[in-house]
């Protein structure tokens, strides 16, 4: 399963040479030329619930033999994936017609020229019953360039026998905690820590809860200030509490998980896909492992949660992008969202599948996932987003060393430099 963004997000030399090599190889099944049905290349993250290629298979048949969609699976990590993709769209590849984009590079993939907008009844169709924050990661500069197929958000996720009633606030987690300890029970938050796009992740939805944002709307200047340290203070807070895991620093949402099915901690703040895995792991606890919505900053107003996801986006240098429109509709229909929610767990983008009895076996907690995905928060829209992210990973991780006021000028400096193109990674 993807979790949208909160995906990982490690940098390891080693893609680069291997994407380098992919690119230099034609894909599998061209794109035009000789009698029968047209092939449309579709590039995104492997998929092993098997959901995708059942959705491949299910829309190649429902064309009536109009296309043959072919599924080339991207590397696993999200920089993998992006850096096959720049490489193949810099070079004008024509055998690419189909993209699965993480909801952070529609700005930068739009702004280059590599994506066709999405335009008339095709538009249309995209938008209607979509949430509107996730159609919010698919536009740049008011054009829609993608259509959401699916997102992730996260929950808070307690152990009932722990706590009876579930916190509502940060300050009310961290003290909770603080008591549990005291008490000599298992009281730990878990959260992600790591110096990686978890932490920015992180950060994004304290300073959105904050009532702030990154980046001003029209992506030119950065906004931050009081709002960003509220959050950065709350931050260190847990860091320096004994509420935060001794992990804290190195932990990703793996990390989070394996700690709470080892009975450590009372709190984990994590994507759906801990939810089946308790399950799975820990059937004891499973009987009190519990969900309530994400702890708000400021009391009495809603955390908003920062979401990930999956886009898909036509290439502007498709031979076929009529038919590669159809095809992407087709596989973000509403039969193909509800496959990847109960097979692959991905959370739907189309808002009349949470009303659907089909998806409340599976997804027991999706009315709060709804209500967490209406008042959701997204990533700093920018094409140097890469480079803004790294930034604000690498000054709140540790979090412990965060120092409110002086990280909040630092951050303002660097993603300065970053949208002025100062200091920008490929």
């Amino acid at each position: 399963m993807r979790a949208g963004s909160d995906r990982v997000r490690q940098r390891v030399a080693v893609l680069a040479g291997a994407a380098l090599a992919a690119s230099g190889l034609a894909a599998c099944g061209t794109s035009g030329g000789g009698s029968g049905p047209v092939t449309l290349n579709y590039y995104i993250y492997p998929d092993t619930s098997g959901a995708t290629s059942q959705a491949v298979a299910t829309c190649t048949k429902q064309s009536h033999g109009k296309y043959t969609i072919s599924y080339q699976q991207l590397p696993t990590s999200a920089d993998g994936q992006r850096l096959q993709l720049v490489r193949r769209l810099a070079a004008h590849d024509n055998t690419i017609d189909i993209m699965g984009l993480d909801v952070t590079w529609e700005a930068e993939f739009a702004q280059a020229g590599w994506l066709l907008p999405w335009t008339g009844s095709n538009k249309q169709q995209a938008t209607r019953d979509t949430l509107k924050p996730m159609l919010e990661t698919a536009t740049w500069k008011g054009k829609l360039y993608a259509v959401p197929d699916n997102t992730n958000t996260q929950l808070l996720w307690y152990r009932s026998d722990l706590v009876k009633t579930p916190p509502k606030t940060w300050t009310e987690m961290i003290n909770d905690s603080i008591r549990l300890a005291k008490q000599g029970k298992p009281h730990l938050i878990e959260i992600q820590g790591a110096q990686y796009e978890g932490a920015t992740v992180w950060f994004n939805t304290m300073l959105a809860s904050a009532g702030g944002s990154v980046l001003t709307p029209d992506a030119a200047h950065v906004a931050l200030g009081r709002p960003a340290i509220t959050a950065l203070t709350i931050m260190k807070k847990l860091a320096t509490s004994v509420a935060a895991d001794p992990s804290l620093d190195v932990q990703q949402e793996n990390d989070n998980r394996l700690a709470m099915e080892a009975g450590t901690a009372a709190f984990q703040l994590n994507y759906p896909f801990v939810y089946p895995s308790m399950k799975a792991d820990n059937p004891a606890m499973f009987k009190n492992f519990k969900w309530a919505p994400y702890p708000s900053v400021i009391p009495g107003q809603p955390a908003h949660v920062t979401i990930g996801g999956i886009d898909l986006a036509v290439s502007s240098f498709s031979q076929h992008p009529k038919l590669a429109f159809q095809a992407a509709l087709c596989l973000r229909n509403k039969a193909n969202q509800l496959r990847g929610a109960l097979v692959g767990g991905v959370p739907p983008t189309i808002i009349s599948l949470y009303s659907d009895p089909k998806l409340f076996g599976g997804y027991p907690f999706h009315a709060d996932i709804l209500k967490e995905l209406e008042t959701a928060s997204v990533r700093p829209k920018t094409p140097v987003y890469q480079v803004v992210s790294i930034n604000i990973s690498h000054l709140v991780s540790p979090p412990a060393s965060i120092s409110p006021a002086t990280t909040e000028k630092q951050m303002i400096n660097q993603i300065n430099n970053a949208l002025q193109s100062k200091g920008l990674i490929p």
